[in-house]
């Protein structure tokens, strides 16, 4: 079907005994293989492995400085084994990645991340915001809230340029958006290329396989929403052309509601992230993590607070449930001042 990389995620993709066969398939049939890993377990013997079968890049999570990184992973030591991961990759010529997932943990360190992903040699660095799947949220003092993105946006565009200039990639994901004034900055790979959000990506461009074989348009979606069939029973072009995964491919302004309905970026846009308007409203078309949104209510004296209101159930890939209450942009924010204590305590 054209598919020209594929990524395996996990958990530790690496863990699975045929990884490394997985790996071989993929570089002899012409696909780029690649891996995001938390690096717990990339020793310098594991990663000779992966060059000799052909691994291409690996993108290692670092979800902040260490102690924010290894409160977030729940681990002692899992920032100081991220890094020796990414050095281990680099020695044997793997290009190195980092990804990171952005929250009221780590949201002032940036400019600092910055400095790190540069120090440790990564090409290419993914920003992403903290979106309340699964455990997710369980946490929802740790989640942004869209007025918080007011601050966050132009700190991604200062690393942006400094990328640039730099020689380090830094893109955000599609959770990022939409059409602020550092919009085309971050989206494009080089000065001036004027590159904007064109919309969800999930069964356009991309699609997940999960361990069992069920096929959905991006692997982060809900598993119980966008499953298009099993590889166990149909093939994937089959499962291309069903109703679960093409749904971007026929997403329509009619389709979108709320602030999105009305946006005058609706067209383009379409509602922004599936994923993570799914996550937090229980169904697509109204994103409200989005910087324009938060810039024109802000421009009325006004902001939306996203309020907790039903837990994940505990099925893989599901999500909680919040609704959007309008306030005074100038309203006490009712979070916890130390979300870190709340992570701990639990």
């Amino acid at each position: 079907m054209g598919a020209w990389e594929v990524t395996l995620i996990g958990g530790e993709a690496y863990l699975h005994p045929g990884f490394l066969d997985v790996v071989r398939a993929l570089r002899r049939h012409g696909v780029r293989p690649t891996l995001t890993t938390g690096g717990r377990g990339v020793t310098p013997e594991l990663a000779a492995q992966l060059v000799e079968a052909g691994l291409h890049s690996a993108s290692v999570s670092i979800d902040g400085l260490e102690s924010t990184h290894d409160l977030f992973r729940a681990t002692r030591g899992s920032f100081q084994s991220a890094l020796s991961a990414l050095a281990n990759l680099r020695s044997v010529g793997i290009t190195t990645a980092v990804n990171t997932n952005f929250n009221r943990l780590n949201v002032s360190q940036v400019d600092a991340l910055y400095e790190l992903v540069k120090a440790n040699g990564a090409s290419s660095w993914m920003l992403i915001l903290t979106v309340p799947l699964g455990r997710g949220a369980d946490r929802p003092d740790m989640l942004l809230q869209p007025w918080d993105l007011l601050e966050l946006m132009p700190a991604f565009a200062r690393a942006k340029e400094r990328g640039l200039s730099d020689g380090i990639m830094v893109m955000p994901s599609n959770t990022v958006g939409y059409f602020g004034p550092e919009e085309t900055l971050l989206r494009s790979q080089e000065r001036g290329q004027g590159v904007h959000f064109q919309g969800c990506v999930a069964g356009r461009y991309s699609l997940g396989i999960e361990a069992d074989g069920a096929v959905k348009g991006c692997p982060s979606l809900q598993t119980s929403h966008y499953v298009g069939g099993s590889l166990k029973t149909d093939s994937l072009e089959a499962i291309w052309k069903t109703k679960p995964l093409a749904f971007a491919r026929t997403r329509t302004v009619d389709d979108l509601w709320g602030f999105c309905r009305t946006c005058p970026f609706a067209k383009q846009c379409l509602g922004g992230c599936t994923f993570m308007s799914h996550a937090y409203l229980g169904r697509p078309g109204n994103n409200p993590m989005c910087h324009f949104r938060a810039r024109s209510l802000a421009a009325d004296g006004r902001r939306e607070r996203l309020v907790f209101k039903e837990a994940a159930p505990g099925a893989p890939f599901d999500n909680g449930l919040f609704e959007i209450v309008e306030e005074a942009f100038d309203a006490p924010d009712p979070r916890p001042p130390t979300p870190g204590a709340l992570v701990r305590k639990r």
